[in-house]
């Protein structure tokens, strides 16, 4: 891990799906974050990487962006995702990097692009999210 994860983000942000799913975010940059997934047990039946798994991946680390923007003791939830899948991954890791498109006060869109281990483009996608009020 190159940059650590801010002190006050809470748990490092992972949720018990995120564990499940086996995402771990590796670099906490803020204009580039970076996570892995594997494809191991995250497949869909035909036994390619389920593009809810890979949704899953992309709202996680631009929501974790989108709360490291918005700083300590505030509430990120996304608010719109769109994702395109370029190609099937069947095995070893992605890894998704995620870059902000734009940060405002309320609003902050992401782009995310996801590939393989081989390097090759699997999906891209945009997070848009919404900063709400303190949290007290």
């Amino acid at each position: 891990m190159s940059t650590p994860p801010p002190e006050w983000l809470p748990g490092h942000a992972l949720s018990p799906l995120d564990d499940k799913l086996g995402i771990e975010i590796v670099d906490y940059t803020p204009d580039r974050l970076v996570a892995t997934m594997p494809v191991a047990g995250n497949e869909q039946p035909f036994g390619l990487l389920h593009g809810g798994a890979t949704c899953a991946l992309v709202e996680t680390i631009g929501s974790v962006a989108g709360a490291i923007g918005a700083g300590p003791g505030k509430q990120v939830v996304g608010v719109e995702l769109n994702a395109s899948y370029l190609r099937a991954a069947t095995s070893g890791t992605v890894t998704a990097v995620c870059t902000p498109v734009r940060r405002g006060r309320t609003l902050s869109t992401f782009l995310i692009q996801v590939t393989d281990d081989e390097g090759r483009q699997t999906a891209t996608a945009r997070l848009t999210t919404m900063t709400l009020a303190d949290r007290t």
